[in-house]
């Protein structure tokens, strides 16, 4: 990694200061998980590591509890520190002023780092209220320099190439493309109207709030499976409770490891992995029939007996006859209910309490 130092220019943090996403320190403890199967460490060490894995806020940290153990093929492997995404060598000097449209790009990557877990929402919420307070671009790079960054993430703002004659070419290029684009959208899209991206507010920056829905609703269930299905790759579950405005969920991290995460907008760092029996069944968050189950949920306080109850909170998790949600009730004087509902969208079960 010494290699690196000579184009220490191009990237503002230390090698090795680089944030480590949530799928990082996934990806450690996996590698930690096969090294003490395999005899690389010892019990001890290796709870050590896992312990230190699940804590570490760098890609440098997490490279020294995994730098000494033998390549695996079955375990993915974490980011080299370093390796993020270099500036343009022809970006605008860092005192030069920035835009309404640089402070949102910077929110937008915080947003992001956010979701794959580089930052915690303490953290994400200071960052975000000094971007909409930076004077400078090099304000703003240096609340993201330290962040890993996806493929599409915004570029730096670059001065044009051209004053001068490029100009016309540029309006020329560009009035081709706007036909392009639109006899595209005439041609080969849906009537349907298609949200554009968000309008530029040239008054005062506000902090950019994704929306997100009662997660108790149809529509909330489909948006946190989504997020899910986004954040991990697939859809499965050890169990999922799901309330209004947020949610916690318990996935397998190997086959012997489990970790809880709770989503509000984003997923926040996990717990401690735990000990996980090895026949622990899942539930498939992909497999739910959502529209089957909207009956069911305007109808549970009826169902359920409870005077102008409200739902609580879903449960979703595996059962001996399938993977099931339960659908509880609530009101002000202590009466609740369930309902228990299969993915396909069949009544198992009512339960009434307090009555």
């Amino acid at each position: 990694m010494s290699s690196n130092s000579s184009g220490s220019a191009g990237n503002s943090a230390p090698s090795g200061r680089t944030r480590a996403r949530d799928i990082d320190r996934v990806n450690a403890r996996a590698l930690l998980d096969a090294a003490y199967e395999e005899g690389e460490l010892g019990a001890a060490e290796y709870h050590q590591r896992s312990e230190r894995a699940q804590a570490a806020q760098t890609l440098g940290e997490l490279q020294a509890l995994v730098g000494d153990l033998q390549p695996n093929k079955t375990a993915a492997q974490i980011p080299t520190p370093g390796s993020r995404r270099r500036r343009r060598v022809d970006a605008y000097p860092p005192g030069t002023r920035a835009r309404d449209t640089d402070r949102q790009a910077t929110c937008a990557l915080l947003d992001a780092a956010l979701a794959d877990g580089q930052l915690s929402e303490p953290d994400h919420r200071t960052l975000t209220e000094l971007a909409g307070e930076a004077r400078t671009l090099g304000d703003l790079t240096q609340l993201t320099d330290d962040l890993q960054r996806s493929a599409d993430a915004p570029p730096d703002a670059a001065p044009p190439r051209s004053r001068r004659g490029g100009w016309f070419v540029g309006g020329v290029a560009a009035a081709a493309v706007a036909v392009a684009v639109g006899a595209f959208i005439a041609v080969d899209r849906p009537a349907t109207p298609q949200a554009g991206p968000p309008s530029v507010d040239l008054g005062v920056v506000r902090q950019i709030v994704l929306p997100r829905p009662d997660l108790t609703t149809v529509e909330g269930i489909t948006y946190f499976r989504d997020a899910y299905r986004l954040k991990f790759g697939d859809t499965l579950v050890d169990e999922a409770d799901l309330f209004p405005g947020y949610a916690s969920v318990t996935r397998a991290t190997a086959p012997n490891r489990q970790v809880r995460y709770e989503y509000r907008g984003g997923f926040g760092y996990g717990t401690t992995p735990e000990t996980r029996p090895v026949a622990t069944a899942t539930a498939d968050l992909a497999a739910l029939d959502v529209a089957a189950l909207a009956p069911w949920l305007s109808q549970a306080p009826a169902l359920t007996k409870v005077d102008q109850g409200v739902i609580n909170y879903l449960d979703i998790e595996p059962s001996a006859k399938g993977p099931i949600v339960r659908i509880y009730v609530g009101n002000k004087a202590n009466e609740s209910g369930y309902l228990e509902v299969s993915f396909a969208g069949q009544i198992v079960r009512t339960a009434t309490f307090g009555r």
